[in-house]
C-alpha cells in the first residue's frame, strides 16, 4: 500500500482510545501501539521529523495500519500488552520473562494443607502470590508453621475415614509439628480458624492473630496454665519479632502497589513494591531494553500492565515516581513527603541496586560493555558526531599572576590515561590573563600532535566559561582544526556547560555519568596542574630566599636543591648537613639566614 493510501487511512480513524498495528510488506506486524486518540497518535508518526534511526526504519517499513477501538484507556493498555505477547512485533519493547515463580497453596480439602507450589491446579483451592523468590515463601511458612501447627501428609481426611480408625499418629505429631487431625484430636472448626488466621498473615495482616493470642495467654494465666500461657507468649514474640522486621511503613497503608523507573540511553528498570498492612509482600525489579524513542513513563506504562497481570494484584492505588493516568480505575499518586514517600524512595533505590548489579554482571562476562554504554551516553547528551573514546581537558594555574603554568590530563574510554598527562609552563604571556595563557597551551598541544602526527582526541574539555572556550576555538582556527575536534568548556558554578556559538549553556542532571566524567577530567586538570604550580613557586620561594645571601649564586642553589630535593626539607636541614654539602662559611651564613626571625 503506498503512503499517500496511508494517509487516507488515517484521516479516517476515529479520536477515541484505541490500539493500532502497523503491518510491513509481507502483512507482519511489525508494531502494536496504544493511544488515547487513535487518529492523533497514529498520524503524528508519519508528520513528525523523527531523530531515532529505528524510529524512521519503522515508518519506512509501514506498508498497513489496524486499529482497534475499546472502552477506556485501562482497556487500550491491556489489549497493546496482550497483543505483543502474541505477535512479538519487532519494533516493540519486549516484556518477556520466561520464569516459573512460586505460590502458597492453601488447598482445598478438609483440614486444608499449606504450601509452596510452582504449578496452579484449577480444583477450587487458594492460591497466594506470585511470590519473586522461594526463599521469601518458605521463610514466611516457616513462621507460619511455627505458631499454627498444620498436617503435611496427603491422606484423605473425610470425617468417615477418621471416625473409622483409617489412620495412626505419625512422627510429625510426636515432634509437636502437627495437632492430629487424622485420629480426631483437633475439630474442624478449630483448624479452619488457624487456616482463616494463616490467610491475614499471609496478607500481611498479624493484628488478628496478635489479638486472638493475647486473649489466649490471658486466660491461660488466669486459669494459672502457666506452661500453656508461655507457649502462647513464644508465638506472639515470633509473630511481632517479624511483623517489626516486614512492616515499614505505617500499618495502615494497605493495598498498594508502588512502581518507580531508573533508565539509561539503552535500558530501564522498573521496580515494583506491593504493600499490605505496611509491609512489603512482594518486590520483583524488571529490565526493559529500548526499542525506539520510549520515554521513562512509557516504559513505566508498559512495566505496570504486565507486573500486574503477572502477579495478579489488583490494588486500586498505585505510587509512582512518574505522573501516570490509567483512567479512573485506578489511582495515580506521586508521594512528595512522609511515609508514602519513603517507599517510592525504597522502590527506587531497589531499581538502583539492581541496575548496579545488572552493570556488574556485565563487566564480568562482557568487560568493555561498560565502556561502550558510557561512550554512548557521553555522545547522546553531549550530541557529538562520535564516541568521544579520547578526551582531553585543559586548566590553568597561577598565585596572583606568579609562575603561571597549565594542565592537560587525557582520559581514554572514560579513564585517566595518565602516562599521557602533559603540563606546560606559560611562555609568551606576561601577568594573569587567563584567557590569553588558554589559547597558547591549547596551540602548542595540537600544533605539536599534527607535527608529530599523533592521534587527536574526538572531544576537549576547557576548565572555564565562555571566555576560556572563545580563547580556545581561536587556537583550533589557526591549526583549522576547528569543527574537526568537538570542544566544549564547563563553569564552576552552576556545572554549565558551553558550546561554541551557543550562548544558553546545557544543565546536565547532577546525577548524569556524562557530567561525572567531565567533573572528573576537570578536577584531574586542576589537581595535576596544581602540583606543577606548587613545586614551581617552591624553587621560586627557594630562589628569593637564597639571592639575598652574600656568595650563594646558581651553583650553589643547584647543589642545594640536588641534595635537599625542596625548602622544606632545607629549612628542616640542621647547621652540620649544610656545612657539610656547603662548607662552614656558606652553610653557617644559610643557616643563620633561613632560620632568623625574620625568614620565619
Amino acid at each position: 500500500m503506498e503512503l499517500p493510501a496511508i494517509e487516507i487511512q488515517i484521516k479516517t480513524l476515529p479520536e477515541g482510545p484505541g490500539v493500532y498495528q502497523y503491518f510491513d510488506a509481507e502483512n507482519r506486524v511489525i508494531y502494536v501501539g496504544k493511544a488515547k486518540n487513535l487518529k492523533k497518535r497514529v498520524g503524528s508518526y508519519f508528520t513528525k521529523q523523527h531523530l531515532n534511526n529505528r524510529t524512521r526504519m519503522l515508518v519506512k517499513n509501514i506498508m498497513k495500519v489496524e486499529h482497534i477501538v475499546v472502552a477506556s484507556e485501562m482497556d487500550a493498555l491491556l489489549l497493546e500488552n496482550n497483543l505483543i505477547k502474541k505477535y512479538q512485533p519487532k519494533y516493540n519493547v519486549m516484556l518477556k520473562d520466561d520464569k516459573s515463580y512460586p505460590w502458597i497453596c492453601v488447598k482445598k480439602e478438609p483440614f486444608p494443607r499449606v504450601f509452596p507450589t510452582r504449578k496452579i491446579i484449577r480444583d477450587g483451592s487458594e492460591y497466594f502470590g506470585p511470590y519473586t523468590s522461594m526463599k521469601t515463601v518458605r521463610t514466611l511458612l516457616d513462621l507460619i508453621k511455627g505458631i499454627y501447627p498444620l498436617r503435611t501428609c496427603n491422606y484423605d481426611l473425610h470425617p468417615s475415614k477418621i471416625a473409622a480408625d483409617k489412620y495412626k499418629l505419625c512422627l510429625e505429631y510426636h515432634l509437636g509439628n502437627c495437632l492430629g487431625p487424622c485420629v480426631g484430636n483437633i475439630e474442624l472448626a478449630v483448624y479452619e480458624e488457624n487456616i482463616h488466621a494463616i490467610r491475614s498473615i499471609i496478607k500481611g495482616n498479624f493484628k488478628e492473630s496478635l489479638q486472638q493470642f493475647k486473649t489466649q495467654m490471658k486466660s491461660h494465666a488466669e486459669q494459672l496454665e502457666f506452661e500453656a500461657a508461655q507457649r502462647i507468649k513464644d508465638k506472639i514474640e515470633v509473630l511481632e519479632n517479624y511483623q517489626a522486621k516486614s512492616t515499614i511503613v505505617n500499618p495502615k497503608i494497605s493495598d498498594v502497589d508502588v512502581f518507580t523507573i531508573l533508565s539509561d540511553e539503552s535500558y530501564g528498570y522498573v521496580n515494583f513494591l506491593q504493600i499490605s498492612y505496611g509491609s512489603i509482600i512482594r518486590s520483583h525489579t524488571m529490565e526493559i531494553k529500548k526499542r525506539l524513542e520510549e520515554t521513562d513513563g512509557e516504559l513505566l506504562r508498559l512495566a505496570i500492565i504486565e507486573i500486574r497481570q503477572r502477579f495478579h494484584s489488583q490494588s486500586k492505588m498505585i505510587f509512582s515516581s512518574h505522573p501516570l493516568d490509567f483512567g479512573e480505575e485506578i489511582q495515580i499518586i506521586l508521594p512528595q513527603k512522609g511515609d508514602k514517600r519513603k517507599l517510592v524512595e525504597l522502590s527506587l533505590r531497589n531499581a538502583k541496586y539492581f541496575r548496579m548489579e545488572r552493570f556488574k554482571q556485565m563487566k564480568i562476562v562482557d568487560p568493555n560493555r561498560h565502556e561502550k554504554r558510557l561512550m554512548a551516553q557521553i555522545k547522546t547528551d553531549l550530541r557529538l558526531s562520535s564516541e568521544p573514546v579520547h578526551i582531553e581537558c585543559f586548566d590553568n594555574s597561577n598565585m596572583q599572576g606568579s609562575n603561571p603554568v597549565a594542565a592537560c590530563v587525557v582520559f581514554k574510554n572514560g579513564k585517566p590515561s595518565k602516562k599521557e598527562y602533559r603540563h606546560f609552563k606559560i611562555k609568551t604571556v606576561e601577568g594573569p590573563d587567563d584567557f590569553a595563557s588558554m589559547e597558547e597551551v591549547v596551540f602548542r598541544r595540537y600544533r605539536r600532535l599534527l607535527e608529530e602526527d599523533e592521534a587527536l582526541p574526538q572531544l576537549i574539555v576547557i576548565d572555564g566559561g565562555k571566555g576560556q572556550l572563545s580563547s580556545a576555538l581561536k587556537s583550533l582556527e589557526i591549526l583549522g582544526l576547528r569543527g574537526k575536534i568537538a570542544i566544549i568548556g564547563i563553569a564552576k558554578r552552576l556545572e554549565e556547560l558551553y558550546f561554541p556559538e551557543d550562548p544558553i549553556p546545557l544543565y546536565l542532571d547532577k546525577k548524569s555519568e556524562t557530567l561525572k566524567v567531565i567533573q572528573q577530567l576537570r578536577n584531574e586538570a586542576h589537581r595535576f596542574g596544581i602540583t606543577l604550580h606548587r613545586n614551581r613557586r617552591s624553587k621560586g620561594a627557594l630562589g628569593s630566599e637564597l639571592d639575598q645571601i652574600p656568595g650563594v649564586g646558581p651553583k650553589t642553589k643547584e647543589v642545594l636543591l640536588k641534595e635537599f630535593k625542596s625548602v622544606k626539607r632545607i629549612k628542616a636541614a640542621p647547621k652540620e648537613a649544610l656545612v657539610e654539602v656547603l662548607g662552614p662559611n656558606k652553610g653557617n651564613a644559610l643557616y643563620k639566614a633561613i632560620n632568623s626571625p625574620s625568614a620565619s
